[in-house]
């Protein structure tokens, strides 16, 4: 990948209202299994060609992106890429932030196994950076 540059990958919808969003996309079609304990803040879509769609509650969001604008309540987007390494994302990350786009995430060992960190577009929008899942940088998720 790193050959390539950051692939897309995945669509995050941050929603304000879990169950009212599950409404709408199981009724449009999209199939959005129950998955546990985490079911109130956190859903993936079975989508077709790896591609991912995943919900997040705005207050499990903001445990995940420190600069997501959550006290508003409301929802919005993350554009996701997935990148080739950890430091890919921190070289990302630091171009970026360089050529003056604003950070929302600083780059860090997520909880669930990748380097993560979010820029943003021009127009605010929220773009994620990802590095594959590495069981040994996993941790306990933040209480929410």
């Amino acid at each position: 990948m790193t050959d390539q540059g950051p692939v897309f990958d995945g669509v995050n919808l941050v929603v304000s209202d879990m169950d009212a969003s599950l409404e709408f996309y199981r009724r449009l079609g999209v199939r959005i299994p129950d998955q546990g304990p985490w079911d109130a803040h956190h859903r993936t879509a079975e989508m077709p060609d790896g591609l991912d769609l995943e919900m997040d509650s705005t207050g499990f969001a903001s445990k995940w992106n420190t600069g997501w604008p959550g006290t508003s309540g409301r929802g919005g987007v993350v554009f996701g890429f997935k990148v080739a390494s950890r430091d890919d994302v921190d070289r990302i990350y630091g171009d970026l932030t360089a050529a003056g786009y604003a950070s929302q995430q600083v780059p860090y060992d997520a909880f669930w196994g990748a380097r993560y960190a979010i820029i943003e577009d021009p127009d605010g929008n929220a773009v994620g950076l990802m590095s594959p899942m590495d069981d040994s940088h996993r941790s306990t998720p933040p209480p929410l």
